[in-house]
């Protein structure tokens, strides 16, 4: 990783893209431990988080996580998911955030000169050129160790810098949870 104790920097976290990826590799993400380890690469000005959040169920796995964001040093960027009926009649859910991350990108460029791209979708190529040409420095975070790539081939070529996942899983990895028994009780 090549970071500059003196750049400004974002971090930009494709929420189920880098999930998927650290799940395919065996383990989760301490985002703690992420948001100091960036944090003392450069002087971090944001660490925005994008994901879609399922608004009429009434608990979702993923609010206690996007809650501790919200309250540990996250910019938290979410959507209520859209719900539809495909054309065999199944219901089917939908809730990107490429657009979102895409303008909070170009936007942010004029005031970093690195970004931290935590995703693999190709669909950011484009915007990672736009944000090369405002003379801003792009590493993507992702993994080609996962079967298959969750890099897009023409993403990891794109980037000023590509950080393997897999690589710093002993950095990020959260600490496994003892697991406690109970003893069996007499009948």
């Amino acid at each position: 990783m090549i970071f500059y104790p003196e750049e400004r920097l974002a971090m930009f976290i494709d929420g189920p893209n880098l999930f998927g990826a650290a799940r395919s590799l065996g383990f989760d993400i301490d985002y703690r431990r992420m948001l100091q380890l960036f944090a003392a690469k450069g002087r971090l000005l944001r660490a925005f988080y994008y994901t879609a959040l399922m608004e009429n169920e009434e608990y979702s796995p993923l609010r206690p996580l996007v809650d501790w964001l919200d309250y540990n040093g996250y910019t938290m960027v979410t959507k209520p998911v859209k719900e539809f009926t495909d054309a065999q009649g199944r219901r089917r859910i939908k809730g990107n955030m490429d657009i979102e991350l895409a303008i909070d990108m170009l936007e942010m460029a004029n005031h970093v000169e690195h970004i931290v791209l935590f995703s693999g979708d190709g669909d950011f190529r484009r915007l990672v050129e736009a944000v090369q040409k405002r003379g801003v420095r792009v590493s993507v975070v992702s993994s080609i160790r996962t079967s298959p790539p969750m890099i897009a081939d023409e993403l990891r070529r794109q980037a000023d810098n590509f950080i393997e996942l897999a690589d710093m899983k002993d950095v990020l990895a959260r600490a496994e949870r003892p697991v406690t028994t109970t003893p069996d009780r007499a009948p």
